[in-house]
């Protein structure tokens, strides 16, 4: 039947002993069944609508950046054709929210894509992502924090004009510049957090809400006096495309970066009424949101002052300035506050979660674990993560660490777009159960062994009634139903082969992607190399492509985790164009910032290997076919009442 007992004795199982194996074991997706078993206090409340998701995910995306991106990516890089830079960078953003939504809608549980990396890839690249993305909240939260207080100041007359307990002070002996008001802000947003999520979202609404207001003030405003000055921004002689294609392209690299935060709307899965509607709706409106946010107000702004005399550091409130509206500055600051305290909250919530669902594999600690009875929130984990970010806010300037935060964005991006072609073409063909169910998975192994063994006695019977001489193998059709038993045998082998080709055509794929983008965007390997490079990593890639588009996907990917949610179209290309970016983005991040990420990934090494391998929930587990899990748990429950 193929049940694999991990408790006993089995390869997977026994983490500890099994070395590098551990770090492939698989979980399988919450279902009704698993969830049964957890007490009830672990339990998150299911009180988020698709407006509460659309909320999360304009709030986490929409920061202050947008305020200054425009003017140093239209100086730099894109010129008139901004709009066109951000709508390329919507699009590439847009694959990995397709990869996203399906995920989302079929695995809707805490963890994001840790989660999805547990069940598709394995419990060590789950971790790594897990980690990654521990960093990434925690410095997000702290750089937002630290952005807010400049502009807040501007709001009371100047960058010295906060009350003296909030205003920043530096302390020479240390050579640190404090902020307590970032601390102040995150304690505050922390505390709301604690209150439950559909409180907290609902502040995270308004706060949002304000921010698209001061945007559609830009959008409204500065229309009419483009209208009226007759958009001299768009009237140059160098054209459209003043840096060429190329430096649109460069710019639409620049800008990805604005779009990050819609994954937050994935890591509260959990708490959706309806997850396998509303998720990849929410996901997908608010990304469209932005995007056509972010389009407008650059497409209005370029308009208005010239790409090159645009200000770099406050190019919307200078280019309404220039036409003598000095009264807005103080509508795009409010608008730049409450982007800020908007995904300051995007920031903070995703981690209790991670860190939630990381303890529940018995990764962590069961301290994170620990859900509020009347609140319905992970509140120390809320407590802790606050407490962090609100220190490093106070005391470091973090700027300089920001880099780190995209690199656990595109770790979990590629991760996502990994997954999603691991389950279309070879989903899991085992799960693991907890060893407590181990006499209901002795019964129905017992069960189908006693029927495969009825079966051959009927044959032998049949053969022997008819004078047949024996002459059947293991593996060989029998004498009375030789059709069957060969088509059956043939079918197996050839889903076997399917499987292996399949995963075999996405590693060569996911290989082709880092040598292609390595070799493209490292100028200094010698030109001849470089080239050799490029070909054979795109070689690769189209290898892996052509292959995954030629082999049928698996049938068990329909009855995978949850059903009739959204599916990820033009699969595999939509998936392999998503690693494809992610890779390249990560590949330019620069070597002081994987200096950095580096440390911190080696220390989640340490702390995988010391703990988490060893107090793994599936250090136990059994793993038997998905196909008998149902019945399995039938088994279980029939026993038990009995």
């Amino acid at each position: 039947m193929g049940f694999v007992a991990e408790s006993n004795q089995g390869a997977i199982g026994n983490g500890g002993k099994s070395g590098l194996r551990s770090l492939v074991r698989r979980k399988r997706v919450d279902s009704v069944h698993s969830k049964s078993l957890e007490t009830g206090h672990h339990q998150l409340a299911k009180e988020l609508s698709i407006a509460h998701l659309i909320a999360i995910g304009v709030g986490s995306t929409i920061g202050a950046g947008v305020y200054i991106l425009v003017g140093t990516v239209a100086r730099e890089h894109s010129g008139p054709a901004l709009a066109f830079s951000f709508l390329i960078a919507g699009i590439a953003a847009a694959l990995s929210a397709f990869c996203y939504a399906e995920l989302a809608s079929r695995c809707p549980s805490a963890g994001s894509a840790y989660h999805y990396s547990y069940i598709c890839v394995g419990e060590g690249l789950a971790w790594i992502i897990g980690w990654a993305l521990i960093l990434e909240y925690t410095i997000g939260g702290s750089a937002v924090a630290r952005g807010i207080s400049p502009n807040l100041a501007l709001l009371f007359g100047g960058p010295d004009s906060l009350p003296f307990f909030l205003a920043r002070y530096s302390i020479p002996s240390l050579g640190i510049v404090v902020d307590p008001c970032a601390a102040f802000l995150v304690f505050i947003v922390t505390g709301l957090l604690c209150v439950g999520i559909k409180e907290s979202t609902f502040v995270q609404s308004v706060v949002t809400t304000a921010n698209i207001c001061a945007m559609i003030f830009i959008i409204l405003a500065g229309g009419y006096l483009g209208f009226k000055s007759g958009w001299i921004g768009y009237r140059l002689p160098v054209g459209y495309f003043p840096f060429g294609v190329d430096g649109m392209l460069a710019g639409a690299s620049t800008v990805f970066f604005s779009y990050i935060g819609f994954d937050s709307v994935a890591s509260t899965a959990e708490e959706v009424k309806n997850p396998q509607r509303d998720l990849p709706l929410g996901i997908g409106a608010a990304l469209s949101i932005c995007c056509m946010l972010y389009m407008l107000v650059s497409a209005v702004i370029v308009g208005l002052v010239p790409y090159y005399a645009m200000d770099p550091d406050t190019p919307i409130s200078s280019a309404f300035a220039s036409h003598g509206v000095q009264w807005a500055v103080y509508i795009i600051t409010i608008g730049a506050v409450t982007a800020l305290c908007s995904t300051l909250m995007g920031s903070l919530l995703p981690q209790p979660r991670i860190l939630m669902a990381m303890s529940r594999d018995g990764l962590l600690p069961s301290f994170f674990s620990e859900v509020n009875k009347r609140t319905q929130v992970p509140v120390k984990s809320t407590i802790l993560t606050g407490v962090i970010a609100a220190a490093l806010a106070f005391a470091m300037d973090v700027e300089q660490l920001a880099g780190m935060v995209s690199v656990g964005t595109l770790l979990a991006f590629t991760m996502v777009a990994v997954s999603v072609l691991i389950l279309r073409y070879v989903p899991p063909d085992e799960v693991p159960l907890p060893s407590s169910l181990q006499a209901a998975i002795d019964l129905v192994s017992l069960r189908y062994s006693n029927n495969v063994r009825t079966e051959e006695i009927d044959v032998e019977i049949s053969k022997s009634q008819t004078g047949e001489k024996n002459i059947s193998k293991k593996g060989e059709a029998s004498a009375e139903y030789p059709l069957i038993a060969k088509i059956s045998a043939q079918a197996k082998c050839k889903e076997s082969k399917r499987r292996n080709i399949a995963g075999w055509a996405i590693i060569l794929t996911c290989i082709g992607a880092l040598i292609l983008t390595y070799s493209a965007s490292n100028l200094g390997i010698p030109r001849s190399f470089r080239l050799t490079l490029c070909g054979v990593g795109g070689l690769l890639l189209l290898l892996g492509l052509g292959v995954l588009s030629c082999i049928d996907q698996d049938d068990a990917r329909h009855n995978f985790g949850h059903s009739g949610g959204f599916i990820c179209p033009f699969v595999p290309l939509l998936p392999i164009l998503s690693i494809l970016i992610n890779v390249y983005l990560l590949l330019n991040l620069g070597a002081d910032t994987w200096m950095r990420v580096s440390v911190w990934l080696v220390i989640g090494v340490f702390v995988y290997v010391i703990y988490g391998r060893s107090h793994s929930s599936l250090q136990h587990a059994v793993y038997v076919p998905a196909a008998h899990v149902d019945e399995i748990y039938k088994s279980s429950a029939e026993s038990l009442n009995s």
